[in-house]
């Protein structure tokens, strides 16, 4: 189902007190037009929609708009006292709210809010718009008309509506009738990409706490990149996580390439932030780039992963100082053994490590240096960053 959210302010445009909005032939981008007072109908003809939200206050123009489409006089009347004392009701809104809907052939809703002026009542208005919505839906909003401060509110409507509730916000529009001359139609404005931002900040933050560059690959497509490229990052970030670094920096590199070169809109903006979070890969040496995963999973308190790239990375350094082969798990062993004696605490950081791994700990694990650092996670990050630079 489809739904256009509406708000119904005080007036707008150059209208004066009492005599409603200002009537203004909207401009829409697929060229057609149409001549309205509230945008609100303009967009319910270009739109079609199953369901039309009208939301408003107590003190909102109820009055005008219900009688410029031929509400009954003696409810405007009453209508018309309730908004001057700023006192309109629910049952007040039924009679017109049920003849708009007959007269357009859609279910029309009116959501009485408060003015949102603090944390509290915006609040509030996030839950009064959750309980009107159903998980599916595809909504519209359009902010024209509203108070100057609650499109600010309407976008965090729209993100907290879609995690919530499960709904999908197609476009938030916005008719501008001071972009142009007075006589020129007047454009309707798509700020769909404002969504479009905050899911890429999202997809940053996302990143920072787990490190899973997977995130931004749907975003680059959305952004008309190759899926094939995209798509790398998926494969880097899986590859990465699984310890294999040597093919997720050949994934990385090839992603890289694409991110520098690409030029969307979206992409473009957050590409340098991007090739940062992802330039681990350009370390020269294998040790190099393990030791630069391990500080980012640090920072993240990924512990378990640090520890294990920090291991591994200490490990990979003794296979290349003495130039044999790192990738042979018993080479591996051998050279960790030769080089544990010139560097102690990196025994500490192997029982730390397999104890992450394995999780459950018995009694006397609990009892020993291990189990005492593994018991409070400042101790741990403090033992890991010490590590960090004893061995490096």
């Amino acid at each position: 189902m489809t739904t256009l959210i509406s708000f119904l302010g005080k007036g707008a445009g150059n209208a004066k007190p009492g005599s409603g909005y200002q009537t203004a032939t909207y401009h829409f981008d697929d060229g057609s037009m149409r001549t309205e007072a509230f945008i609100g109908l303009a967009l319910t003809d270009y739109l079609q929609p199953h369901r039309l939200i009208l939301i408003g206050t107590d003190a909102s123009m109820w009055d005008v708009f219900f009688e410029s489409q031929g509400g009954d006089d003696e409810n405007i009347l009453e209508l018309m006292a309730a908004v001057e004392n700023g006192q309109v009701t629910e049952s007040l809104l039924q009679v017109p709210r049920s003849r708009l809907a007959e007269q357009l052939g859609i279910q029309v809703d009116c959501l009485l809010i408060s003015y949102a002026r603090s944390a509290t009542e915006q609040i509030e208005v996030l839950r009064q718009l959750a309980a009107v919505v159903e998980p599916g839906e595809r909504l519209y909003i359009d902010i024209t008309h509203s108070f100057r401060h609650l499109p600010m509110l309407a976008l965090v409507a729209a993100r907290y509506l879609t995690r919530v509730r499960g709904v999908k916000v197609e476009e938030l529009f916005y008719g501008a009738l001071e972009m142009t001359p007075r006589a020129e139609p007047k454009p309707v404005l798509r700020l769909r990409g404002m969504l479009d931002m905050l899911d890429w900040v999202d997809a940053l933050a996302t990143y920072e706490k787990d490190g899973d560059y997977s995130v931004f690959a749907p975003l680059l497509i959305a952004d008309q990149m190759a899926d094939s490229r995209a798509r790398l990052l998926a494969d880097a970030a899986y590859l990465e996580r699984t310890s294999n670094t040597d093919e997720a920096r050949n994934q990385l590199r090839k992603v890289f390439q694409a991110v520098a070169a690409h030029d969307g809109a979206l992409g473009g903006l957050f590409s340098e932030t991007l090739k940062e979070r992802i330039s681990w890969y350009r370390n020269p040496t294998r040790h190099s780039r393990e030791l630069s995963l391990a500080d980012a999973y640090l920072q993240r308190r990924d512990y378990l992963r640090a520890a294990t790239f920090m291991y591994e990375s200490f490990v990979t350094r003794a296979c290349y100082v003495e130039k044999i082969d790192d990738c042979d798990a018993m080479v591996r062993d051998k050279a960790y053994e030769r080089a544990k004696d010139k560097a102690p605490p990196v025994k500490l950081l192997k029982k730390i490590r397999n104890a992450l791994a394995h999780g459950v700990r018995t009694s006397d694990e609990r009892a020993t240096d291990v189990g005492e650092i593994l018991a409070d996670e400042t101790r741990l990050r403090g033992e890991l960053e010490a590590l960090r630079r004893k061995l490096f």
